[in-house]
């Protein structure tokens, strides 16, 4: 008997999420801390290798591809519809102080560590290339794209393509994907 590779419906609604949506397919090789705090939406697809841990919120539509690592820490993160998350991205909602001033890694107490808390929040339809870094703080625009390997550091405008190291803007992204949105959001026959 061949096992499948996804965890069923069932398992997922056993592991207690803050909400479930349809049509959800999850790794059973991904790591799940804190279910509790996490909210997945309708046609969520997250592949292998992946770490969701912390108050994350994933919208629907969204592909969130293998080896990707959320850490969300005492922040959050929340990923719009209809976006797509390449492998070997890593977001970090928390972050040690890297300048000296205190002590680092989660071996030491609270006290001695000087750590950055502050939500990371992705717009509908954005897309991150494979190996980017999205850092503390940073609001993702609605209709951002990112080339692979970018450093996103800061926040973005909507609608733009974006690459380097950091990120920096080097076009405008088309936005005929709202058409195909609306079509499929408008089709009372479509399972949204």
């Amino acid at each position: 008997m061949k096992l499948n590779p996804y965890y069923t419906n069932r398992e997922l609604k056993e592991m207690g999420f803050r909400s479930l949506g349809r049509q959800v397919l999850i790794s059973r090789t991904c790591r799940i801390y804190t279910a509790d705090t996490i909210s997945i939406g309708n046609h969520v697809l997250v592949d292998d290798f992946t770490i969701l841990n912390g108050d994350i919120t994933i919208g629907a539509h969204v592909h969130i591809s293998s080896n990707c690592e959320f850490y969300a820490g005492e922040a959050s993160i929340t990923i719009g519809d209809f976006s797509g998350i390449s492998s070997r991205c890593a977001f970090y909602a928390t972050s040690d102080d890297f300048s000296g001033a205190s002590l680092n890694n989660p071996t030491v107490p609270k006290a001695f560590r000087f750590e950055k808390n502050l939500p990371i929040t992705l717009g509908k339809h954005v897309l991150i290339g494979t190996g980017c870094s999205v850092m503390p703080g940073v609001d993702i625009g609605e209709g951002c794209s990112f080339g692979s390997m970018t450093l996103i550091n800061k926040s973005t405008e909507p609608w733009g393509i974006y690459m380097g190291i950091p990120a920096r803007r080097v076009k405008e992204r088309e936005k005929g994907l709202l058409e195909f949105e609306k079509r499929l959001t408008g089709n009372s026959n479509a399972d949204q």
